[in-house]
């Protein structure tokens, strides 16, 4: 096995960048959602509530902004705002400081999203920690929903797909799913059984599965609702039968155990195994 492609989000909700490698640290890929858009009570907002975040590509700049670009205006260049600004964010049931970008870039999203919101920035002062059940310790993330890394497969891809098109439907792409890194493995589901991985210069524990939202059925480059799937199909597929876990399943959300780098092509071994899998409902 090896990894196919690697994946981060700049801003949570908008379009991925797509990198030959990168370096993975205990909250995630670098750069990976470390900028939030928020409404001004410091609520986030996300693809669930405003699709025109699909629109946007944010690109990080060596200065470490962001270059910032949508259809139909001009592009904006941002710097990480110094921090003399703050205001507390909220993210499902966690709330933090963050650092709050300029008036040039609130106005560029608002005038994107068709609604006024701000923009703000996880620094070297933002703290935010995954408390739950899956693992010990508190979790050190960005403003991703809940996990450092989210693992998917090839092979589970194409099982979803093979029962969409069986169905009448139009195969989905993995960009729905808004992974991380993508394994090109040929067994589907392979990735319940697994326990651990080595991936090029990191190791992850894969902890739970990833209950899957309204997203997935969202155009990733226009934010359009492209209709019922794949959520019709993994509800047939990936029910979870763990009351822990609500919902239909696709992919792995999984912790580093340290510092390292990842690249396009890194092979990738199995550490550990989950022999009993994870429980699915039957159809």
């Amino acid at each position: 096995m090896r990894v196919v492609s690697l994946h981060f989000y700049p801003i949570k909700g908008v379009r991925a960048v797509n990198p030959d490698g990168v370096r993975v640290a205990p909250r995630g890929l670098d750069g990976d959602r470390r900028w939030l858009v928020v409404d001004r009570t410091g609520m986030f907002h996300t693809q669930r509530s405003r699709s025109g975040l699909a629109t946007i590509t944010a690109v990080p700049t060596v200065a470490r902004g962001l270059r910032l670009s949508a259809p139909g205006v001009d592009d904006l260049l941002i710097d990480p705002p110094m921090g003399h600004e703050r205001m507390d964010v909220t993210v499902w049931d966690t709330t933090v400081s963050a650092a709050v970008a300029d008036a040039k870039a609130h106005a560029w999203v608002s005038a994107v999203l068709g609604d006024d919101v701000l923009l703000v920035h996880m620094d070297a002062q933002t703290e935010r920690l995954k408390r739950g059940i899956w693992t010990v310790e508190p979790l050190p993330v960005t403003f991703a929903d809940a996990y450092p890394v989210l693992i998917a497969t090839t092979g589970s891809l194409a099982a979803l797909n093979a029962e969409i098109v069986a169905r009448g439907g139009a195969a989905v792409p993995m960009a729905r799913f808004r992974p991380n890194i993508v394994i090109e493995c040929d067994d589907p589901w392979r990735e319940d059984y697994w326990k651990a991985l080595r991936i090029g210069g990191i190791e992850v524990d894969l902890v739970k599965p990833c209950d899957r939202c309204i997203v997935t059925t969202k155009d990733q480059m226009t934010g359009e609702s492209m209709g019922k799937e794949p959520l019709d199909s993994l509800v047939r597929l990936r029910m979870s039968a763990d009351p822990r876990v609500k919902g239909v399943l696709f992919g792995w959300n999984s912790v580093p155990r340290a510092i390292g780098r990842v690249a396009v092509g890194d092979r990738v071994e199995v550490l550990a195994e989950r022999p009993e899998g994870f429980p699915l409902a039957r159809a």
